[in-house]
């Protein structure tokens, strides 16, 4: 029988039920191809092999009959589409696991296949928000985060932003509608940063007069 490694989440996407008085406004992951172009560099990558092949050809094109030539640069084609083949996969299996979610009080990212990982970036924690988007509509929306909050580059990779190491910026990538998710996380943190914090503190015991 097929097993769901996130079966025992309470909520899609979420360690643990949402606490009383927030509301998930929007769940959603990676569009899969734009994430094997921008984050895995697919298509630089079929442009390297191919142009191995056409200089092999260019190269042996004198030294040997035209089919022979020709021969000699298919191995690089071949190549070329194996590793296409795998970057394209990893691309698929990181959107299929991955889950961002947007409520009205943190950015949550369920990230990782073999090591999963889950981000929680209340919005009392971020600064500033940038969004990266193409024509398609697809985008990417990264996070400043205030402070001395640190993550890893390698273990959050590809859900970053790019080149950003020190400090890395998580980031939601390649999601379809990204202007009106960036727009959705706007409204959300301004109204959660300008809402009162209410501290509760214990009544100081009362002094005894003495006697």
């Amino acid at each position: 029988m097929p097993h769901d490694d996130f079966e025992i989440e309470p909520v899609k996407g979420l360690p643990e039920a949402p606490p009383e008085g927030e509301v998930i406004l929007w769940q959603g992951k990676p569009a899969w191809w734009p994430l094997a172009k921008e984050s895995l560099n697919l298509l630089w990558v079929a442009g390297y092999f191919v142009f191995l092949a056409c200089w092999r050809f260019v190269a042996v094109i004198d030294l040997m009959p035209l089919q022979q030539a020709i021969g000699a640069s298919v191995p690089f084609l071949i190549l070329g589409g194996i590793v296409c083949a795998i970057l394209v996969a990893i691309a698929w299996v990181q959107a299929h696991y991955t889950v961002y979610t947007v409520t009205n009080r943190r950015v949550a990212m369920r990230i990782g296949a073999a090591l999963n990982v889950t981000l929680n970036l209340p919005y009392t924690q971020i600064a500033n928000a940038h969004l990266d988007l193409r024509k398609s509509g697809t985008g990417t929306i990264a996070f400043d985060l205030m402070g001395d909050t640190r993550i890893s580059y390698l273990v959050c990779w590809p859900h970053v932003r790019p080149w950003k190491i020190s400090p890395t910026q998580p980031a939601l990538r390649c999601i379809p509608e990204a202007e009106k998710i960036a727009a959705m996380i706007s409204e959300a943190a301004q109204a959660r940063v300008s809402m009162p914090q209410v501290e509760r503190h214990s009544a100081a015991p009362a002094a005894v007069a003495a006697e």
